[in-house]
């Protein structure tokens, strides 16, 4: 039976974590409070040395381990903060420690872990199957298995953290939003704060591809997610612990999940008020904050989000701040249609005015008209529909494209060109097919995928563009005779990737399909 959440308290105040981790400050947020007229906070998990809040989990536990048990040395799984603190403990304790990590994990992680003196196995594609690896290679070795999450030591050093912000608030905060992965974070601060103040709000926050506590807490049961979003590293798992889920269905008052859009943009918002960078799960708590302020309509209340890591790669920031824009509404993504007539150009420069401008591709569909694809800088959502209006009312037809997944992942990389009719038999009959694809990014994935297409089918589009994401993404154009259909379906049953078929979507056919086939209607 699992314990109630006032029996951790003095777990809590007993644990073992000053010894490798600092109080981080709680720093007030002024932008953001400006911006959602609430008080904001946050709590810098940030700045810990290991630069994430998974080492006073790590250490609390390691510290209570024995003599023999640290001389055989330890094991764990993680795709990062979890290793890393892990390693931290083990040079402080004097101990061995191997870590399991999985292959998409950023390089950054694994190197950092490295250093720290700790041995470094890379298996699988997320943290469970890299967990199950761990379990095996802790019993063949006689290795203690420290969990990241599901142990009870574990959750009561990260319950300090609860600690110290009831300890630096002059009084309780209204609502504490924090990241879940596998729930120790949020369990052990639920479980101090609830104790002490239950009238504080405990919100949970996930990604939208990976909210397990989200679906176990309304289904009453442990839910295991068939596929978990890697953009969010440090929370991608698959299946929430048991004794996490038991606190949190005693101290979380609501989880609020969030889009990859919405968490680039909180990294945005937390590097304009500390111009520090955040990971994905590190803005995750500030991005689902963003999130129920609107759903909630809180105004004027004292708020917590804990900033609980930094270990960003480099090459991701690419990606953010393409994303960001979109996950704030700033940017709109729009296909416009002009008659090919003098001054048609012009005049549509014209209706755009001083607005910014982050794309501009022009193509001529056919004698009569040309197409625009134009990414305009916007102020809002109201700004953008504004802009809409305008553009319409100038004569020019006009599609938004803002949320149209195709174009902000690849079409905006390639407009430019379509396929004469007469480019092959297959096309000539409009048997070109468009397909999105996703796989979890790793040395040789492209490849791999590659060497699955089948030779008798004809590439007509390829695009893919490595951007720092956590997934591989790719848009193919393949010429697919009818009778080949069923080949082309058991391809993609056989392929084991996430695959979405756009060859209906307006973006394609207005941009790249077939120069013979009919344009969409634009509204």
């Amino acid at each position: 039976m699992s314990e109630a959440p006032e029996s951790y308290l003095q777990r809590i105040l007993r644990a073992r974590v000053y010894d490798v981790a600092i109080e981080s400050p709680l720093d007030p947020a002024p932008n953001l409070s400006a911006r959602l007229h609430n008080r904001v906070l946050l709590k810098r998990e940030d700045l810990q040395p290991v630069f994430s809040f998974k080492l006073r989990g790590a250490y609390n536990k390691m510290a209570g381990l024995s003599p023999a048990e640290l001389e055989r040395g330890v094991i764990a799984a993680s795709a990062g903060n979890h290793a890393q603190g892990v390693a931290l403990a083990a040079q402080k304790l004097g101990c061995r420690a191997v870590i399991v990590m999985p292959v998409t994990t950023p390089e950054m992680k694994v190197k950092a872990v490295a250093a720290r003196g700790a041995e470094v196995v890379l298996h699988g594609d997320n943290y469970d199957a890299a967990c199950t690896e761990a379990t095996l290679l802790g019993l063949e070795r006689g290795l203690s298995f420290i969990h990241p999450f599901d142990d009870p030591d574990v959750i009561a050093g990260q319950g300090t953290i609860g600690l110290e912000i009831l300890r630096q608030c002059s009084s309780p905060p209204d609502v504490i939003y924090v990241a879940v992965g596998g729930g120790g974070l949020i369990a052990g601060i639920g479980a101090y704060v609830k104790t002490l103040w239950p009238q504080v709000q405990i919100v949970g926050v996930e990604p939208m591809d990976a909210d397990a506590m989200t679906r176990s807490l309304a289904a009453g049961e442990r839910v295991q997610l068939e596929q978990v979003g890697l953009f969010a590293d440090g929370v991608a798992v698959r299946r929430v612990g048991e004794l996490t889920f038991e606190l949190a269905k005693q101290t979380v008052d609501r989880m609020v999940t969030v889009d990859t859009d919405a968490i680039c943009a909180a990294i945005k918002d937390v590097f304009e008020d500390t111009r520090s960078i955040l990971e994905p799960a590190g803005a995750l708590a500030v991005a689902g904050m963003k999130r129920d302020v609107v759903q909630q309509g809180l105004h004027g209340q004292t708020l917590v989000a804990v900033a609980c890591g930094a270990n960003m790669n480099f090459d991701r920031l690419r990606f953010v701040a393409e994303r960001t824009e979109i996950g704030e509404d700033r940017e709109a993504m729009l296909a416009v249609e002009i008659p090919e007539q003098t001054g048609s150009l012009r005049r549509f420069c014209g209706v755009l005015g001083q607005r910014s401008l982050s794309e501009f591709s022009y193509r001529l569909a056919d004698p009569r008209v040309a197409h625009i694809f134009v990414g305009v800088q916007t102020s809002g959502t109201a700004d953008e529909q504004q802009l809409i209006n305008d553009v319409q009312n100038a004569g020019f037809p006009c599609l938004d494209l803002s949320n149209n997944e195709l174009a902000k992942l690849h079409l905006r990389h390639m407009v430019g060109g379509r396929l004469p009719a007469s480019a092959g038999p297959a096309l000539a009959q409009g048997e070109e097919l468009l397909y999105r694809f996703e796989f979890p990014e790793k040395p040789g994935a492209l490849m791999a995928f590659v060497n699955a297409l089948h030779a008798n089918w004809n590439i007509s589009i390829f695009h893919y563009r490595n951007h720092g994401a956590d997934v591989g993404r790719i848009v193919v154009g393949v010429q697919v005779p009818r009778a080949d259909r069923p080949a082309w379906q058991e391809f993609l049953d056989g392929l084991g990737y996430q695959h979405w078929d756009e060859s209906a979507n307006p973006a394609y056919q207005l941009f790249l399909g077939p120069s013979s086939a009919p344009l969409p209607a634009l509204a």
